[in-house]
């Protein structure tokens, strides 16, 4: 075995020497787990103990997470983890790609920026194509990030109109059992889209737009015989489209207008086993340069930690599955 070696860090920032141990030190046992070191914090610096090799990935570590702290000023449990995971893959020079400004500001206040590489790709991906495929698992901010590049192409008057979408699969897509007037029966199967506007709006805006007809929310089946123009168009959860409401829905780009088409394959819903459209279209248009198609993974969820490690579980069992019926 190796000989232990220390390595010493000077802290400034006593609010950032706080944040990096975290909650009951639960940032501290990550970083001793993933780097097989021991840290230590003795009044102004911090110390590092291990094998040498490990203190490097350490001190880079910390060295980073300063960074963060220092440009975005709060480290959260989330980020300390990609940073860690960033790091142990040999990407340790691409966090600072992160650190960018905000894509654009909630009404609250709160910067809306990626928090991944894979979001970062997805965002420019959009920025460059007039249609973009954002596919990838829960949690990732597909959505979310799709309504905020929305709402900013609206403020910088890019575009006149926002448009969301979504299939609305649970009904049948005809609606017409529901109680209620067209809002009722829908709102249901668009609130995750409602959601999104309102935190980056806020619901004096996001209502005020409603009335003039700036936003539209709908379901799939009023897109039909629609030519978009001017407007930024969001389908959501287009696994659940078939492979025709799919292709309608694409043939609905008009002059002036960029889409994004998001969804997760891995849950679809349709009913009597029909091909999904997302699946086929993604398939289909892959050759077709001016299409950005952006694959998120379990490594882009940004929601509670235990969701990565539950959806790293299903595909597990997922593969297990297919690998005995390949048998």
């Amino acid at each position: 075995m190796e000989n232990l070696h220390q390595r010493r860090i000077t802290i400034e920032d006593m609010d950032f020497a706080r944040e990096l141990f975290g909650k009951f030190d639960e940032n501290i046992k990550l970083i001793k787990k993933h780097f097989k070191i021991d840290v230590i914090a003795r009044q102004e610096e911090i110390v590092l103990v291990g094998e040498e090799k490990n203190l490097a990935l350490g001190e880079k570590l910390i060295t980073e997470l300063a960074n963060i702290k220092n440009k975005e000023g709060a480290l959260t449990k989330q980020k300390v983890t990609y940073t860690i995971n960033m790091i142990l893959e040999g990407n340790g020079d691409k966090i600072k790609d992160l650190m960018g400004d905000a894509l654009i500001i909630t009404a609250k206040g709160k910067p809306i920026k990626p928090k991944t590489l894979g979001q970062k790709n997805y965002l420019e991906a959009i920025e460059k194509s007039d249609l973009t495929f954002g596919v990838g698992p829960a949690g990732t901010g597909k959505t979310y990030l799709a309504v905020a590049m929305a709402v900013k192409a609206f403020r910088n008057e890019e575009v006149n109109k926002i448009i969301l979408t979504r299939p609305a699969v649970e009904a049948g897509e005809s609606l017409g059992f529901l109680p209620g007037d067209l809002k009722d029966k829908v709102d249901p199967y668009l609130r995750p889209l409602y959601d999104g506007l309102f935190d980056i709006l806020g619901a004096e805006k996001f209502q005020k737009y409603m009335e003039r007809g700036l936003i539209e929310v709908a379901p799939l089946a009023y897109m039909r015989g629609r030519t978009l123009d001017n407007s930024f168009i969001i389908l959501d959860e287009a696994q659940n489209t078939t492979k025709e409401q799919m292709k309608m829905f694409l043939t609905r780009l008009g002059f002036g207008s960029k889409a994004v088409v998001t969804g997760d394959i891995t849950q679809i819903d349709l009913p009597g086993g029909k091909y999904s459209g997302l699946k086929h279209a993604v398939s289909v248009l892959s050759d077709i340069k001016e299409i950005g198609i952006t694959y998120l993974t379990d490594k882009d969820v940004v929601r509670h930690h235990l969701v990565q490690k539950i959806i790293q579980a299903y595909d597990v069992a997922e593969n297990k599955k297919e690998n005995k019926t390949k048998r």
